[in-house]
């Protein structure tokens, strides 16, 4: 609902699944975080079934972040299919003890899960993302049809093999000339029109193929180079961690006092959803942009003081300094990372 990084909520040590080193919080755990996460995918389902008048059969969850205790919150409230990242699969592949040849491209199930579990082609998925929108749009396709091909013909003993291509939401195509316009008619044109690729949907494909393959372990990770390091693990990051930790557990002693009407009570509820968010947690760190990391540290430090407020407590003096600064050096913008990391 409010975009938080799942598998965090659940439990911190999820991190440390990929890689193992990872410096954590302070805090051990994020309070009652399963119950928090069920709320973000009720909220998510009733949103969603509010707007386009039927529920939601898939989902990519936020940042295409993922666990196994994601994958048995996702399957209890009915979804059939979900997706994630490339990285996530091939540690996973590992994990299982499953050979990765030249055709990982396929839909899994995690043990006796119905939940179907796809993955995202990296290689496409940049290139479009990254690399396309300084290329002439007819040579991007060109490279792009050629690559499906040499996929389909790597695959050419696996029956039906899907490639899931997943962008990072809008932002690629602001770089992109007239925003995309020229690359994805001459994208869509090509594909409608080739012989041996098929455009689809998770939904047709799981009506078309039920036995999928079977993943005995799921490492957590992310569609970011596979871990949640863009979210914890650094100093910045974990700091912000341990604000919304305190923050959460007045939230639940204010809650279990039950000394708020019914309408602060909501107030208060949607507003720890917005501390929750996992962008919060992306621009802390000195890999961005000083700017961008003060605003978003200025931002972030004033929603976890209104949420005191919405509970008729003091906010702790520490939320009046900041403790993120990012980098004058900075290049980066910050919106957008590739699946891989070179």
């Amino acid at each position: 609902y409010a975009h938080p990084i799942s598998p965090l909520l659940l439990d911190f040590d999820s991190a440390g699944e990929a890689p193992p080193d990872i410096d954590m919080p302070q805090s051990s755990t994020y309070p009652d975080g399963i119950t928090r996460n069920h709320w973000h995918i009720q909220q998510g389902i009733a949103t969603f079934e509010s707007v386009f008048g039927l529920r939601p059969a898939g989902c990519w969850p936020a940042e295409g972040s993922v666990s196994e205790a994601v994958v048995q919150q996702l399957d209890e409230h009915g979804f059939t299919w979900l997706a994630s990242g490339e990285t996530v699969l091939r540690n996973s592949l590992t994990a299982s003890s499953l050979q990765q040849d030249h055709c990982i491209h396929s839909a899994y199930h995690l043990n006796d899960h119905k939940i179907a579990c796809f993955f995202r082609d990296d290689g496409i998925s940049d290139m479009i993302g990254f690399k396309f929108q300084d290329w002439h749009a007819d040579d991007a396709v060109a490279h792009i049809i050629e690559t499906l091909l040499h996929i389909r013909t790597a695959c050419d003993k696996h029956s039906d093999p899907l490639v899931s291509i997943i962008l990072d939401g809008e932002n690629a195509w602001e770089h992109y000339p007239e925003n995309g316009y020229y690359f994805l008619s001459a994208l869509y044109r090509k594909l409608a029109r080739h012989e041996s690729i098929n455009l689809t949907t998770y939904s047709e494909r799981l009506d078309r193929q039920r036995r999928l393959q079977t993943l005995k372990k799921l490492i957590a990770g992310s569609w970011v180079y596979g871990t949640f390091s863009t979210w914890i693990g650094s100093t910045d990051k974990n700091r912000a961690w341990d604000m919304l930790v305190d923050a959460k557990q007045v939230y639940d002693r204010v809650m279990q006092q039950d000394r708020l009407s019914d309408t602060e009570k909501r107030r208060a509820e949607l507003q720890l959803a917005t501390c929750e968010s996992s962008d919060w947690f992306w621009w802390f760190g000195d890999y961005n942009p000083a700017g961008s990391v003060k605003a978003f540290d200025e931002q972030y430090r004033m929603h976890l003081c209104n949420l005191y407020l919405y509970l008729h407590e003091e906010p702790p003096e520490y939320l009046s300094h900041s403790f993120s600064t990012g980098s004058q050096d900075s290049q980066q913008a910050g919106v957008m990372l590739p699946g891989r990391q070179n």
